[in-house]
């Protein structure tokens, strides 16, 4: 067992807030930790600073999380590189999970129900569970959906930024398919409902949406989602979504990424990518000529003032407030995104969120369904 200090979110989270935050489940339903270790070589043994990401073993612990479903993150282009190259992806994420969970077994409990997040709390360790971001993972097969199932992935993200054969994508990045699920997708649907795997509709197209909700037998997740009524971005849900989802019994989890819940920072980020892409005018922004586009784009970046955790606090409040406060959960998208709001800078930080629904009047019940007990309730119905 695990001896955790309280999380450490700073003096601005009250004894109320904590004592809510440390009796709760708390779950976080994305986190492209895997992604770092595997393509950065990060060592997700040891402490680092948030500059450099959002989340490894020490802060995990420090952070007094219940539960962190880690992405096996499937990127586009494997999509393109032939039979067996997708699906090969997927596992060289869940073994990398695996193993480190199964290096730390004092401080990390690998986990596939409902049952094993409510032991990790009664043992004081950090449950790790698995889900698979990009359909195309299952190159087009149910059973290598099962195998899937069998190595732990307990949701599967129906597509990416890149729509699939059978699903079609928010962004349809590559001139992918923005269409809905086809027979095959439904079929998909199904069977994930049979095995106990939540269908996740984050990135997913409108039709794609809809086609899940009219096909799936079990209540559906949207894993790092936000509200499109305050963020025009196609990665986040309408209101009628949210509340076709809640309908439904599902969960939608707010992404954390500043650029889909900040209007005024997505432009921000769009004139800097843009810059950066541009001529070096070392005289106009001080950049030296020798700077790489990235070092150029960070640089910019860096000058942008910050997203307000306020408005972080206003996608929960506003899909609590459409789809109910049994609907909305947490999905940060730490360690896949380069910008959060001031405050959230990793994990430990998570804390500030329970005060800041308390400082908005949420009842203790009510935050503590925020913070995890939706997604956890959730978990019992797969």
């Amino acid at each position: 067992m695990m001896d955790r200090p309280p999380a450490s979110a700073g003096s601005d989270v009250s004894e109320r807030a904590r004592r809510l935050y440390r009796d709760a489940i708390v779950i976080d339903t994305h986190n492209d930790l895997p992604t770092k270790m595997i393509d950065e070589g990060y060592d997700p043994d040891v402490r680092h600073p948030s500059s450099q990401g959002h989340t490894d073993l020490p802060r995990l612990a420090e952070s007094g999380i219940t539960a962190q479903f880690l992405a096996a993150w499937v990127d586009a282009p494997y999509a393109q590189r032939g039979p067996g190259a997708s699906f090969t992806r997927a596992i060289r994420y869940i073994d990398a999970i695996h193993t480190f969970v199964d290096r730390h077994p004092g401080h990390l409990l690998f986990a596939t129900t409902a049952g094993d997040v409510r032991r990790a709390k009664r043992e004081g360790k950090v449950a790790i569970l698995i889900g698979v971001e990009g359909g195309h993972a299952i190159e087009n097969s149910l059973d290598n959906l099962r195998a899937l199932h069998e190595l732990g992935a307990r949701y599967l993200t129906l597509t990416w930024n890149n729509g699939n054969d059978w699903a079609g994508s928010s962004l349809g990045s590559g001139d992918t398919r923005t269409a809905g699920l086809t027979e095959f997708g439904r079929d998909v649907v199904r069977e994930a409902n049979r095995l106990g795997m939540l269908v996740d509709v984050s990135h997913a197209s409108d039709q794609t949406l809809a086609d899940v909700l009219e096909t799936s037998s079990v209540s559906v997740i949207a894993s790092h989602s936000s509200a499109r009524a305050l963020a025009d971005h196609r990665r986040n849900l309408h209101d009628h979504q949210l509340r076709a989802i809640a309908q439904q019994g599902g969960v939608v989890c707010v992404n954390f990424f500043a650029r889909f819940i900040d209007a005024r920072m997505r432009h921000a980020m769009d004139e800097a990518e843009a810059r950066s892409a541009e001529p070096l005018h070392p005289e106009n922004d001080g950049e030296p000529p020798r700077s790489t586009p990235a070092q150029r784009l960070a640089a910019l970046l860096a000058r942008i003032p910050p997203t307000p955790l306020s408005v972080l606090i206003d996608h929960i409040d506003h899909i609590a407030r459409v789809a109910g406060i049994d609907h909305v959960g947490l999905g940060s998208d730490f360690d896949g995104v380069p910008l959060t709001p001031a405050g959230m800078d990793d994990v430990t930080a998570l804390p500030r969120i329970a005060q800041a629904l308390i400082d908005r009047g949420y009842g203790d019940e009510d935050v503590t369904k925020v913070l995890g007990g939706n997604v956890v309730r959730l978990l019992e119905t797969t």
